[in-house]
């Protein structure tokens, strides 16, 4: 005959097994798990005032710039590559625990700027920490506590080592009390745990002479921490002298936030990010207009040289500029006509839109080319956008935007949208920024360009 199967447990005997499973989980969770609401916790043996002691000690690890984002963050929304400069920022909060210790509950926020290929919709974004953050510093905390675990463990034995020579000491003390009842109150024990002073035991001595003694004593061990105090203040003074260091002649300084950083000097260049204000950047090389920077790394880029802070001996372009051939634009172009039409190009923003175009010609056909180069081009540009927004702000639900034509052998085109001038008139874009999202054709035409390093 075949063995019949053992039926299975009881309701109560699976309930108990269950219940041992959840508990050993329960147990191996508890030392370091996720929170509800966000964030990591982990138990300490230790109290909640020595843990927030060590906590006040780390400030400087708890925020800081990422180097990367990969393995930090992640994001539903974008790719990570597509943001820059990550920052972190941890809370910490600490709790007694229910049966002693404490418990310590940390969370990370961590914020990027993201590089839109619109530069509109570029702007710091929070990211989710994916817990590695939080493990490290809870990593950070535990050996921390373990490092001074040692050293109040010794402070401890030094206090009993004490005790156990004042003890000593006052022998006479503890016979009397040994004689008597065998009970003494808390005040006695105070008084005979007391360290005391060192009569000489040689007859030639007198009191006098053993307090001086041990006074001269007592001033040879404090001579350690008299050193101590001198490396400090001298390390202190080292942090002065840094501090107080000139500001290193090769680095130039944003002015504005959304200063774009290109790829090339050229401003039909690619953007690669918009700079924020105060912002420092090595600075490689420069000409009249532009001003080649170290990015990171092998990364490198150029930045319109009117935007940036220029290093002390080297004069911004602006000044250089009050002086040149831009401040002569009114006096080499005038504006021939106007007109309201389609937009004449093939760019996506205007494409099929109406506008308005206007022609540009010199006021002498005769005049050199490179009175008329891209500088002279840009600046009486920015003079005609500057007179024809108020009359485009009034038909902006009509003309999506204002086209430059200029009617020269050397001429071309410029296009810019109303919302991008709308932004430009505003201060939110930089005459660079405007400049960067503005149509081009061809481009070539205002490409500005100069030599290395020319005042």
């Amino acid at each position: 005959m075949k063995k019949r199967m053992a039926p299975f447990p009881r309701t109560s005997g699976r309930r108990a097994f269950w219940g041992a499973i959840l508990a050993a989980v329960v147990i191996c969770l508890a030392p370091w798990s996720a929170a509800q609401g966000g964030g990591y916790e982990r138990a300490f043996p230790q109290s909640k005032t020595a843990v927030e002691k060590v906590l006040k000690d780390m400030q400087a690890a708890a925020s800081g710039r990422l180097p990367v984002l990969e393995g930090f963050a992640t994001s539903t929304d974008h790719p990570l590559d597509r943001y820059q400069r990550g920052y972190y920022q941890a809370k910490f909060q600490v709790t007694a625990g229910p049966a002693g210790g404490s418990v310590v509950h940390v969370s990370v926020e961590v914020t990027a700027w993201y590089a839109d290929p619109v530069a509109a919709h570029s702007g710091y974004h929070l990211l989710t920490s994916n817990g590695r953050l939080e493990a490290d510093l809870l990593e950070q905390l535990s050996d921390q506590l373990a490092a001074k675990a040692p050293a109040a463990a010794s402070a401890t034995s030094a206090s009993a080592g004490q005790t156990s020579s004042g003890q000593s000491v006052s022998g006479q003390s503890k016979s009397r009390q040994a004689a008597g009842t065998g009970k003494a109150s808390a005040a006695e024990d105070s008084a005979i745990a007391a360290p005391m002073p060192r009569i000489p035991e040689s007859g030639s001595g007198s009191l006098a002479q053993g307090l001086a003694e041990q006074e001269k004593a007592g001033t040879a061990a404090a001579t350690p921490d008299k050193t101590q105090a001198g490396l400090r203040a001298e390390a202190e003074s080292l942090e002065e002298v840094l501090k107080s260091q000139s500001h290193p002649r090769n680095l130039v300084v944003v002015k504005k936030t959304g200063t774009p950083v290109v790829e090339s000097a050229s401003l039909s260049a690619k953007t690669l990010f918009l700079a924020s204000v105060h912002d420092e950047f090595e600075m490689l090389d420069f000409n009249r207009d532009w001003v080649h920077v170290h990015i990171s790394g092998l990364s490198r880029g150029w930045i319109w040289r009117n935007n940036l802070e220029m290093p002390a001996g080297i004069p911004e372009n602006d000044i250089l500029s009050s002086a040149g051939a831009p401040s002569t634009a009114s006096e080499i172009f005038h504006m021939a006509r106007e007109e309201e039409a389609p937009f004449p190009g093939d760019w996506a923003p205007l494409r099929g839109k109406k506008v308005k175009i206007i022609s540009v010609e010199k006021i002498d056909e005769n005049a050199k080319d490179k009175d008329s180069g891209p500088r002279v081009k840009l600046e009486f540009t920015k003079a005609v956008l500057n007179s024809n927004y108020a009359d485009l702000a009034k038909k902006a639900q009509e003309l999506a935007g204002i086209v430059l034509i200029f009617d020269s052998s050397d001429g071309g085109m410029i296009a810019a949208t109303f919302p991008v001038l709308q932004q430009w008139k505003a201060g939110k874009l930089t005459d660079a920024a405007l400049w960067h999202q503005c149509f081009f054709d061809p481009p070539e035409t205002f490409t500005v360009t100069g030599s290395s390093g020319s005042q």
